[in-house]
């Protein structure tokens, strides 16, 4: 039987549906290693991953900027805590890099923007969305956290609002809950987002199965994933303390590494039968 001209193919090959991801077993070597690799990455290729850690710097830095001439410096901190979450986007160029040194194709960063570029127009536009959102809400939920804790109170300075949560028994409760908060915020974008970038990057299959893809990889592995989510907080933290100056390096050198743990989390495509 042959296809009319402008219908869907006939034949059940041609129309199917790509093949679930296939999630693997981690363990600490795979994190230890994956380190090693991204360091390596960073190393050979230092400029590329400086650049795109110099933008994710220069971005927290500008929305603090914001804050402050916005008369809102007492969001500084949820500000720079939350701004975490925005990494994995940013990351994708370092994932790029990554990926062709993997393959062995030439390192061309004007090649690595336009794959970048085009990403807007297919799904990982759609997870950035996602990340974006949940920044968004992160922040509206420290809003509340305050309104709720200190009243509608409004704070000058930042040095104000740091004597109001440090020095009374109401700020003490902010602290507390914004950190809860923070920690859920920061463990449900961590699990959607871990290996969906990559994955979306190097595969052509629609947002919701990466993100499902990435929460397995999690759920399979809680004690390796959880323990490589707390080295990323905390490599970003003490990259972020001094002016995000050291994001200039923990990015990229993240960003290498999440690319090399995403190659042992999911087996290749072409593994599949």
């Amino acid at each position: 039987m042959t296809d009319v001209p402008g219908t869907p193919p006939s034949s059940p090959q041609a129309v199917a549906a790509p093949a679930a991801p296939k999630v693997r077993d981690v363990g600490r070597d795979d994190v230890l290693e994956a380190l090693r690799l991204g360091i390596a990455d960073f190393r050979a290729a230092p400029l590329y991953g400086l650049f795109f850690g110099g933008i994710y710097a220069v971005g927290g830095l500008f929305l603090l900027w914001m804050t402050m001439s916005a008369g809102v410096a007492y969001l500084t901190y949820p500000l720079a805590t939350g701004f975490a979450l925005l990494g994995p986007f940013v990351a994708v160029g370092c994932y790029e890099v990554s990926r062709r040194r993997e393959s062995g194709e030439m390192l061309d960063l004007r090649a690595i923007l336009g794959v970048m570029a085009r990403q807007s127009s297919r799904e990982l536009g759609w997870m950035a969305f996602v990340t974006l959102f949940v920044f968004l809400m992160w922040m509206y939920q420290v809003r509340i956290l305050l309104i709720l804790t200190l009243g509608f109170k409004s704070f000058t300075t930042f040095g104000e609002f740091l004597h109001v949560v440090t020095g009374t028994p109401e700020g003490w409760l902010f602290i507390v809950l914004v950190h809860v908060d923070g920690l859920i915020f920061a463990m449900v974008t961590f699990s959607l987002t871990v290996v969906a970038f990559p994955l979306l990057l190097e595969r052509e299959i629609d947002f919701v199965t990466a993100m499902i893809t990435s929460v397995k990889s999690v759920t399979a592995n809680p004690r390796t994933m959880l323990s490589w989510g707390l080295v990323i907080a905390l490599l970003l933290l003490a990259g972020s303390l001094p002016a995000f100056v050291g994001l200039f390096v923990i990015l990229p050198v993240l960003g290498h590494a999440t690319w090399h743990l995403y190659r042992r989390l999911v087996e290749p495509a072409d593994a599949r039968g």
